[in-house]
């Protein structure tokens, strides 16, 4: 049962997971006031970034706990993968009121997602799925693209709070249909960096020129999100630090294929483009950047 029964209030925002993307997408909801806003990682360390800025001690604090968030009507968390948020969640539920509403961000899978929200509604509780596409860059500015799965009423009752972070809200459907998209697309995403990955390697064995060759693919029909955002910006000056872990990525790919698997849809490429991108992880530095899924394609060479 839970351990709060007053009226939650939606003013106060819970956000849990202080990562690469989740610290901007804070920033951004305390940059202006209106929300009092209780962040939480399981790093403590963060706090002190967070003590850095203007909202600090105003309308953004530090929560030790998951129970420093039990007054939120509205919790948001932004997480590395289903695994941990299932754990956090299931701890969060017994501690926040009915009619409160949960927000997972991350890149989650829609299976765990569902669970999670029957989980919720037993308790009176609404669960909305809401991944990001975007950058960091885009975190930073409140620029991402923000799909949305559950209720139209939970939807439109978090909708203030998430154009703060998100420039672009996408409803998809029912809870768990925006994981499933984000898994999705990620994969199509991924498919391209791949064969970017290939095309770019083989153009400097050839002894092309990798600018030019960049400026011929974003103006013919081989162009992509990998080509325009990542090749002349991370990949030709070998920086390697577009702002996506590999590991995600790869995760991220798994997720789409066992959706496929579920769905009984066949997809060798898929399959193929999963394979791949698990021997980088297990290949690569940890904590690599996706874009050097071209370090991996050149050591093949």
């Amino acid at each position: 049962m839970n351990t709060t029964s007053t009226i939650p209030d939606f003013t106060h925002v819970g956000f849990i997971g202080l990562g690469m993307m989740g610290m901007p997408m804070v920033e951004n909801l305390t940059r202006t006031g209106g929300l009092d806003v209780v962040a939480h990682d399981a790093l403590d360390t963060h706090r002190a970034t967070l003590q850095g800025w203007s909202a600090w001690g105003r309308h953004l604090h530090w929560a030790e706990s998951l129970e420093g968030l039990a007054r939120c009507g509205l919790v948001i968390t932004m997480l590395p993968n289903s695994g941990i948020t299932n754990g956090v969640v299931a701890r969060l539920l017994p501690l926040l009121a009915r009619g409160a509403v949960v927000v997972d961000m991350g890149s989650s899978n829609p299976a765990d997602t569902q669970a999670l929200a029957n989980d919720a509604a037993a308790r009176g509780i609404e669960f909305v799925d809401a991944p990001v596409s975007g950058s960091v860059a885009k975190a930073r500015t409140g620029e991402l693209s923000i799909m949305l799965g559950g209720s139209d009423a939970a939807i439109e009752r978090i909708d203030a709070v998430m154009r703060r972070m998100g420039s672009k809200l996408i409803r998809t459907g029912a809870v768990g249909s925006a994981h499933a998209m984000k898994a999705l697309n990620n994969y199509v995403y991924a498919a391209g960096l791949l064969a970017m990955a290939e095309a770019v390697t083989v153009a400097s064995k050839a002894g092309l020129d990798l600018d030019v060759f960049a400026s011929v693919l974003n103006a013919s029909s081989g162009r992509n999100v990998a080509t325009e955002t990542k090749l002349t910006q991370f990949v030709i000056p070998r920086t390697f630090n577009g702002g996506f872990q590999l590991r995600l990525q790869a995760k991220d790919i798994a997720t789409a294929r066992e959706l496929a698997s579920r769905c009984g849809v066949r997809t060798p490429q898929m399959v193929l483009c999963e394979d791949l991108w698990r021997q980088a992880v297990q290949t690569l530095e940890p904590g690599a950047d996706n874009t050097t899924i071209v370090r991996f394609i050149e050591n093949l060479a």
